[in-house]
């Protein structure tokens, strides 16, 4: 939506300049329109104060209302109703240019009130349904004391005066104060240029015909080539029929003749006629042109965005897909051909499911269902590619819907990059991660995970055993021999393990001394002659420095059977337990869980 730049008009003649032109207007409505010696029936000079404070910023509003008041109550004076209404009509005049100001600026800010629908319904509202009404009744009070017409008809005259005058008048003179029509000069092609003057000529002759030749009221036929010159000119075309159509309709019902002389009413009466018939042609022609003109703007957006996609996109080392509702490649950017392997025009009507893996597909599904339900989020999802299609290992897309006019998702924009290095250091962490730095053995949480998963097969079935493990006087090894001594015992105790553990069996350091061996489909029985062979493998002292010396170790364990209906904190606990009893029973042996 356009936004205007304010004007801030610091000069000591800019007040005196807008004060004399509220003059002129105000003086020219009085001669021209007083027909029953009462208010005007035609009013244009507040709209002139109304756009003159929507241009401006408010700074500058006190001055501007001053002089315009001055300049009311001297026009009042000298032309309308006398002395004694020239201060209240001043008072009135410039009370109804403010409300109409105050409102437009609190509900649109600096957006312009011709740029589209909503400010101009704004707009609308606060004059006819506010401004006008409220100052109406004090306007008819006024002329009712100091003239020969009743409050009735005083406000009917103030009312439909104002109302169809500001309506008409105001957003052409806004269009002039904001320098639109300068900016439509310099910046539509020529071609437009001739045509919405062609298009004017055409309105001008047809209006012309209307008010002075035809013998019939055809006060329709402007309308047709007005929307026509909306459509084509936009919100200037549209203010400059107007124009046209108040200049010829004018002239034309002020001099006598036209389709309005065949009312049989007063002069004023035609008058308010002709202005109903004005304020009707604005009705139409300008929102038309404005919808069109925040149509126009949308267009240039969507654009200027669809260029700088294709630009993105075109150069982006990411596979940039546009997928639809239903999942199907709708446009594939060039990358693809080097990233995934296949070239863009191929992918195009293929379902994008179609190149995840199998094992991934139904993850890269649900997140495609997701960005559509949350058209507001981006949405990530990793998956491996089809290996037919591409050597990628992994593969991350980030992907956000596309919306349309009413909010509704019509599309999804995918963006694939490689994340197969990102992937390989990742899992090259974990192994590191999972692995003791001293002994080689799981790390705790690795043993754990693996525990957990164990105890799941138990559950379904199998049977397998934990045993926990303490190194007997470890203590006295680092006091005696110092921590590298020691450190060099743990990881030989480990080496020394290892050999006598089979394919499925691991080994973990839950913490210092204390390590744990899970048995993998073995039962507490067979477990225990497992535990004994082990202990043999230690029989040999563990060597801890270059000069062969030696340190003589023993383990004592606790042995339980995994039960797959309990937790794992209690397999562990029971273990513990057994572990206790083991070295409360002279150490180096094997207690079994009760």
């Amino acid at each position: 939506m356009p936004r205007l730049v304010l004007r801030h008009p610091k000069s000591l003649f800019a007040p005196l300049l807008t004060g004399s032109v509220y003059f002129v207007a105000a003086s020219v409505a009085l001669l021209a329109s007083r027909f029953e010696g009462g208010l005007a029936f035609i009013w244009g000079a507040n709209a002139f104060l109304m756009a003159e404070l929507l241009t401006s910023r408010s700074a500058y509003w006190p001055r501007a209302i001053l002089a315009c008041a001055i300049a009311s109550a001297l026009a009042t004076g000298l032309f309308g109703m006398g002395a004694m209404a020239a201060i209240p009509m001043a008072l009135i005049n410039v009370c109804e240019s403010l409300i109409v100001a105050v409102i437009c600026r609190h509900h649109l800010g600096d957006r312009a009130v011709t740029g589209s629908v909503r400010p101009l319904v704004v707009f609308i509202l606060a004059l006819c349904g506010v401004a006008d009404v409220i100052t109406g009744l004090a306007a008819a009070s006024v002329a009712a004391l100091l003239s020969p017409v009743g409050f009735a008809a005083s406000w009917l005259q103030w009312y439909t005066g104002h109302a169809l005058g500001g309506l008409i008048c105001t957003p052409i003179l806004l269009i002039l104060l904001q320098g639109e029509f300068g900016r439509w000069m310099r910046d539509t092609p020529r071609a437009v240029k001739i045509e919405v003057s062609v298009l004017l000529g055409f309105f001008s002759l047809v209006t012309a015909h209307v008010f002075y030749w035809a013998s019939y009221p055809m006060l329709f036929a402007p309308l047709l080539p007005m929307v026509l010159i909306a459509f084509r000119g936009g919100h200037m075309g549209a203010a400059a029929s107007i124009i046209i159509l108040a200049i010829i309709g004018g002239t034309a019902t002020l001099s006598g003749v036209g389709p309005l002389m065949m009312i049989p009413v007063p002069i004023g009466e035609r008058v308010q006629a002709l202005q109903f018939y004005l304020a009707l042609s604005f009705l139409l022609s300008m929102p038309v042109a404005a919808e069109l003109n925040g149509r126009r703007r949308l267009f240039l957006m969507l654009q200027e965005s669809e260029s700088r996609f294709r630009a993105i996109a075109e150069h982006s080392g990411d596979v940039v897909l546009d997928i639809s509702v239903e999942g199907v490649i709708g446009y594939a950017s060039p990358s693809a051909l080097e990233q995934i392997g296949c070239a863009p025009d191929l992918l195009v009507g293929q379902a994008a499911a179609d190149l995840v893996d199998p094992r991934d597909r139904a993850s890269v599904i649900a997140s495609h269902h997701k960005a559509l339900a949350q058209p507001g989020a981006a949405h990530k999802v990793e998956f491996r590619p089809l290996q037919s299609l591409s050597d990628l290992d992994w593969c991350e897309m980030v992907s956000r819907a596309v919306v349309d006019g009413h909010g509704q998702p019509s599309g999804v924009v995918g963006m694939i990059r490689d994340i197969s290095r990102h992937k390989a250091r990742q899992r090259a962490l974990q192994q590191v991660a999972a692995r003791d730095s001293l002994t080689g053995a799981d790390s705790r949480r690795a043993f754990l995970d693996k525990l957990d998963a164990e105890m799941l097969r138990v559950a379904n079935g199998a049977q397998s055993s934990l045993l926990l493990i303490d190194i007997d006087h470890f203590k006295s090894v680092n006091d005696r021999y110092g921590h590298v001594a020691g450190d060099r015992v743990l990881s030989g105790f480990v080496e020394r393990l290892r050999p006598g553990l089979r394919g499925g069996d691991s080994i973990g350091r839950l913490g210092g001394e204390e390590f744990a061996i899970l048995f993998v489909d073995s039962d507490i029985h067979r477990s225990s002659m497992s535990c004994e062979r082990l202990r043999a493998r230690l029989a040999m002292p563990i060597e801890f420095n270059d000069n062969a010396e030696a340190i003589a170790i023993t383990f004592s364990g606790g042995l339980v059977e995994l039960d797959g209906h309990a937790t794992r904190s209690a397999m562990l606990e029971a273990a513990d337990k057994a572990l206790y009893r083991a070295k409360h029973s002279g150490r180096n042996c094997l207690r079994l869980a009760a």
